[in-house]
């Protein structure tokens, strides 16, 4: 059965090129990124790879481990992070998990029917601190990822976790915010300090609260 919001990330024991994991173990009380890639050696990952090699500081700061999934074995992904790091100007600074028998990538249900040799689509599971899904993007492997939308993201999922509020279309940190619809306007005084407005009574923004 597909994984759904909401359920626990399945856990696994896996090789990763910064050795042995026990993936909630490995999460510890982070936040997670679990993304996969159809295969080694092959174009649109490498770019994907080396992106967030240069962008892992940005999920640092938010508290985010990140960790990629490729279902080849540990000699094919270290050769080939020699070549990310080549060409893409970046020093991959994160585990990539070698998957050759699909473990992994079938407990997080990766590789469609329709798949050719086996490789898996281009998936990223959102996992919070409870270790549970709080988000999926699945893309085909024909189309890369945008992964300053994964940090738009995250940013959301933090926030709204923490406070009653929903972020908007196009939302970007620092941007106002819209009151959850189950707030009554009394509520809304004491929770948001630095007011709201009240468009519809549905409708209410108020400056992001943290």
């Amino acid at each position: 059965m597909a994984l759904r919001l909401g359920d626990e990330a399945p856990n696994f024991t896996a090789e990763t090129t910064e050795g042995d994991v026990n993936f909630h173990e490995w999460l510890g009380d982070s936040w997670g990124i679990l993304f996969s890639h159809p295969k080694d050696f092959t174009p649109v990952c490498t770019t994907e790879l080396g992106y967030v090699a240069k962008q892992k500081a940005e999920f640092d700061k938010r508290g985010v481990k990140v960790i990629g999934l490729s279902v080849d074995g540990m000699g094919s992904h270290q050769d080939w992070i020699k070549d990310i790091n080549e060409t893409q100007n970046a020093q991959v600074n994160y585990p990539l998990i070698a998957d050759p028998d699909r473990v992994v990538a079938n407990m997080y249900d990766m590789i469609p029917p329709s798949a050719v040799d086996s490789m898996t689509v281009r998936c990223v599971f959102f996992i919070g601190p409870d270790k549970k899904i709080k988000a999926m993007i699945t893309y085909p492997a024909s189309t890369g990822r945008n992964f300053d939308e994964v940090l738009r993201v995250i940013d959301s999922l933090k926030l709204t976790d923490e406070y009653k509020v929903a972020t908007p279309v196009n939302w970007k940190q620092g941007e106002d915010c819209i009151v959850v619809p189950s707030i009554s306007n009394e509520e809304a005084k004491d929770l948001f300090p630095k007011g709201f407005k009240e468009i519809k009574p549905y409708l209410r923004t108020t400056p992001q609260p943290d």
